[in-house]
């Protein structure tokens, strides 16, 4: 299943080629496909959302129950347990801890000739999370309710929409209506794929438009918010979920199999990767690999993402390891190394990076306080996790004094003659000329 090659080598190269094949690919029947659901959502509004809805998830939806009403919300918190609340509310803050530290206030800046320049600082007014149902509403992705809905509340963010799709018989699972109260969502509309997002962007006369489309979803979500972006913000286009560990002799084997087996259980196109300089590690690694997978409720899922886009590579230290892990850019990155802290600083391209054996990337998708909307598919060579600046627009403050204006209005003209704009040099000439 996970064979070893040495890299670099030319398997290696292939293997590395085939893996990057799991970027999100332009099907054109298919973005055609939903490119006709956004022009419908936006002909019809509601007729065409709960059309829609009724055809592939709620049958007999109500036109009055597309948005979640309040005593829905409290029948909610009677049916979750209390040790869910308790761990709910650990989780929250956790997350709220850390996402603090990104907020960044506006500023200003004043010089003696009477300049005054700055930024403002300032939230998007509404903002869309999409939270993809989970077989049914059976598994509600409570997670991506707090990583998506936490930092645009830090930012300031008034109107909360959170777009789900409800279960057969219309309802939302209560745990994420629970989860969803907790983080400050405002509205709850029963409605997903691409037309909750295309409700989301263009707004219906139930759903108020919002300005910034986030969360995760099938390839009908990432197309929608593909074609959406630019009439609305989006976090980034997320692709299969990926894995990468480094490691050396140190590394535990069982550890590491069951940290490539969390990511490989998400989907067939889920790809987990061994980087290491340690043959017995990784012939170590196969087979609890093998083992493991006999008592995984997913096991089938996991193990077709293994056979597809699984890999190990045997390199001969981890400096090349390194270089290889910034070569691939993985979305996330363990280092199960003797010393991990001493190779920190040269990681160049990860969405996350895990340091140590006590440090399994499921404590970053749940709980420790880093947000889990990571780059995937090599764009974490440019991208960044989801965070509170995702949900800020920054506005720029410019104020010259007439002692300023002189001083600098005779180089402005020239740089707007040289790029052939007239108007642009006549509106200072007009001023210094009196």
């Amino acid at each position: 299943m996970l064979k070893a090659i040495p890299y670099p080598s030319q398997e290696a190269e292939e293997k590395l080629a085939h893996i990057a094949t799991r970027k999100m690919g332009a099907d054109p029947s298919l973005e055609k496909r939903v490119f006709e659901i956004l022009e419908t959502v936006k002909r019809e509004g509601d007729a065409a959302v709960i059309r829609f809805t009724r055809q592939f998830d709620a049958p007999s939806l109500g036109e009055d129950r597309l948005t979640v009403r309040e005593e829905e919300i409290r029948a909610a918190y009677d049916e979750v347990d209390t040790n869910f609340l308790d761990i709910l509310r650990t989780a929250i803050a956790n997350i709220e801890a850390f996402h603090r530290q990104q907020l960044h206030p506006s500023h200003f800046m004043t010089k003696p000739d009477g300049t005054f320049m700055g930024q403002m600082v300032r939230p998007v007014s509404a903002a869309g999370l999409y939270i993809p149902g989970g077989k049914g509403g059976e598994t509600p992705l409570i997670s991506s309710v707090l990583m998506n809905g936490i930092p645009a509340r830090l930012a300031g963010v008034k109107d909360l929409a959170l777009a789900t799709p409800p279960r057969k018989d219309g309802t939302i699972n209560p745990y994420l209506l629970v989860a969803a109260k907790e983080v400050g969502v405002t509205r709850i509309h029963k409605m997903g794929s691409a037309w909750g997002i295309a409700a989301l962007a263009y707004g219906t006369a139930s759903v108020q438009r919002v300005d910034v489309v986030v969360g995760p979803g099938n390839i009908y979500v990432a197309l929608a918010k593909k074609l959406v972006s630019g009439e609305v913000g989006i976090d980034l286009l997320a692709g299969p979920s990926e894995i990468l560990v480094i490691a050396d002799a140190h590394a535990r084997p069982d550890y590491i199999a069951a940290d490539l087996l969390s990511q490989a259980e998400h989907d067939p196109l889920a790809s987990a990767v061994l980087i290491s300089t340690d043959r017995a590690l990784a012939e170590k690694v196969t087979d609890s690999v093998r083992d493991q997978l006999k008592r995984l409720p997913r096991c089938d899922i996991a193990t077709e993402a293994l056979e597809r886009y699984g890999a190990l590579f045997l390199v001969k230290d981890v400096e090349d390891a390194i270089r290889l892990s910034n070569r691939i850019a993985p979305e996330h990155l363990e280092l199960q190394l003797r010393d991990p802290w001493s190779h920190l600083g040269k990681i160049e391209h990860a969405g996350a990076v895990f340091l140590g054996d006590a440090t399994p990337e499921a404590v970053g998708d749940y709980f420790a306080g880093p947000n889990h909307v990571l780059p995937t598919a090599g764009t974490a060579r440019f991208a960044s996790a989801l965070g509170v600046e995702n949900f800020l627009k920054r506005t720029s403050v410019i104020s010259y004094s007439k002692t300023a204006l002189e001083r600098d209005g005779r180089a402005i003209i020239r740089m707007a003659e040289l790029e052939g704009l007239g108007a642009h040099a006549a509106s200072v000439r007009i001023r210094l000329e009196g």
